[in-house]
């Protein structure tokens, strides 16, 4: 019923500044969300290879080769092809080889074929047939002495066409 109107001061306006809890703040960089893992479910048969980046986690069965960053087979997954990862953690079966930086094969895997790798642990009951390569590091280039010339390949021989 009664409304009261607040009146202009007179005289040049007056800004107050906002209290800090109500000042706006600069936007800071977001925050990517965190990757999650593409899965293959058990009731899935891929015919063909894999290739990405990203986190992998297989289920169901591959026939192909699988190239990611990070892939995690499971206790019903199933690749027949060779794997190609950063990091491998095996709870199921692959026939063909392996390599990656890290491998993990759980009581659960079995695997047949090579795995060349920088690290690799096996639980006890895992099935693993074929040969450990660990990877080899390039080695420094050796040091060459100053007075020394660098190495000069041998020229090629041409071999006659017919």
């Amino acid at each position: 019923m009664f409304s009261k109107q607040a009146k202009a001061p007179k005289g040049p306006a007056r800004i107050e500044p906002l209290p800090m809890s109500m000042a706006p703040t600069p936007e800071a960089p977001r925050k990517a969300p965190p990757k999650v893992a593409s899965l293959i479910s058990p009731d899935i048969t891929i015919e063909g290879g894999i290739t990405g980046d990203g986190e992998l986690q297989i289920d169901g069965v591959v026939r192909g080769d699988v190239r990611v960053g990070r892939l995690t087979i499971g206790e019903t997954g199933h690749i027949e092809g060779s794997v190609y990862a950063e990091a491998v953690e095996v709870r199921g079966r692959i026939v063909g080889a392996i390599t990656a930086k890290q491998v993990r094969l759980y009581g659960t895997s079995y695997i047949d074929g090579d795995i060349t790798h920088e690290q690799l642990a096996m639980e006890t009951g895992a099935f693993f047939q074929g040969r450990s390569l660990k990877f080899q590091r390039p080695a420094a280039p050796p040091q060459q002495q100053a007075s020394t010339p660098p190495p000069q390949p041998a020229p090629a021989l041409a071999k006659p066409v017919g």
